[in-house]
């Protein structure tokens, strides 16, 4: 499979300290990619490049072919890539397809002026956004839920709403920031369960987690950090057996 996304060298410091130091990774094409370490492992700080919210200080972070690490946010969404934070907040007092439409940002250009004027132009995007909505809804297993207000939803349905808020910009990269903390067993395996659909239906998503069993059961491949930079990468199998893996990340010699 081809790469979709190619991080080479990536490098972050904050003053004197370096959050990453030269990183490289891959994400292909239709594969669940994921990302694991120690807490301070640099996790999130890759995360932020990725996604624009912060730039590196060096390296450079390829996207279907073509340079993106100068790129804002708003612009690397239009350009297929959508983020679920762990912490993206749902706007309670909204409905759930509500709350979805907020994500179709990347798809809408007609701008705050023509939505104030309600111009033809607005009233277009409102068609085309709510029937995103409806399709980000109904991949999520969300549909019945569509018109309840989001402070109904349990945290299960409200990671799935964030999942679904993401996809309405219609992505081809998902990145996902630990969609499963907090959330109880049958939760857990409800949301691998709708990864695992995103990727069947070839999504590609890169997740960063600190569930084992949850990337066990999902990624491809794993990347894992130690103290920003990359100490393995491979399959989980491969990774789980590496001496370097087993101190930093999984608590010294078994």
């Amino acid at each position: 499979m081809p790469d979709l996304l190619t991080v080479t060298g990536a490098t972050r410091r904050f003053g004197g300290v370096y959050a990453l130091r030269d990183v490289d990774l891959d994400v292909r094409a239709g594969e669940t990619h994921a990302v694991i370490g120690p807490n301070g492992a640099g996790k999130s700080t890759l995360f932020k490049l990725i996604g624009g919210q912060l730039i590196a200080t060096a390296g450079t972070i390829g996207y279907d072919g073509r340079r993106i690490d100068r790129l804002a946010p708003h612009r690397r969404a239009r350009r297929g890539i959508a983020i679920a934070f762990q912490d993206s907040p749902v706007f309670h007092n909204l409905s759930v397809t509500e709350n979805v439409m907020v994500g179709a940002h990347a798809v809408t250009r007609a701008g705050p002026v023509a939505a104030i004027l309600r111009l033809p132009r607005h009233r277009r995007d409102e068609v085309t956004i709510r029937a995103l909505a409806a399709d980000a809804l109904a991949r999520t297993g969300l549909t019945e839920w569509a018109d309840r207000p989001a402070a109904a939803l349990p945290l299960g349905q409200q990671r799935a709403l964030q999942v679904a808020r993401a996809l309405c910009g219609g992505p081809r990269l998902l990145l996902l920031d630990e969609p499963a903390s907090g959330l109880r067993g049958p939760e857990r395996t409800a949301l691998a369960t709708l990864i695992e659909q995103l990727r069947a239906d070839g999504l590609s998503i890169l997740l960063v987690e600190h569930d084992v069993a949850f990337v066990a059961r999902l990624a491809d491949r794993v990347t894992v950090l130690d103290l920003g930079r990359v100490i393995a990468h491979g399959t989980f199998a491969e990774i789980r057996e590496d001496p370097a893996v087993i101190t930093a990340y999984l608590g010294g010699p078994r």
